[in-house]
């Protein structure tokens, strides 16, 4: 047997489900009473959305602009070790010769001018 108290819920419920269904609820009030409070959890949610939106774009170009940092970090370093293969003496020789510049290699090394005032 159901008590009186699971009976009254029952009825409450159905009751409720009825209103909802009929739009007698608007009518009554209930929801023009709470209307600012429905409308602030409404823009509360919209803001959230927008929010998370902004979140993940910002996440996904970081994570754009990181690779982005790796890839030419990697190149400056090829750049940096090709530049340092080629300013070898011998490289540099190695150019001259090919591309006909009419320069010599010192045979003696470099000296100091020294002039009095």
């Amino acid at each position: 047997m159901m008590s009186e108290t699971e009976g009254k819920k029952k009825k409450k419920k159905g009751n409720f489900i009825k209103e909802l269904l009929s739009g007698s609820m608007i009518t009554e009030g209930v929801i023009l009473k709470n209307l600012w409070y429905i409308l602030l959890l409404t823009l509360l949610a919209a803001i959230y959305i927008g929010n998370r939106f902004h979140a993940e774009r910002i996440t996904r170009e970081t994570s754009r602009l990181m690779e982005e940092v790796q890839d030419l970090r990697a190149e400056s370093l090829s750049t940096s070790t090709e530049l340092m293969y080629i300013s070898r003496q011998s490289e540099v020789y190695k150019l001259v010769r090919e591309r006909g510049l009419r320069l010599e290699e010192l045979k003696v090394p470099p000296y100091k001018l020294l002039v009095d005032k």
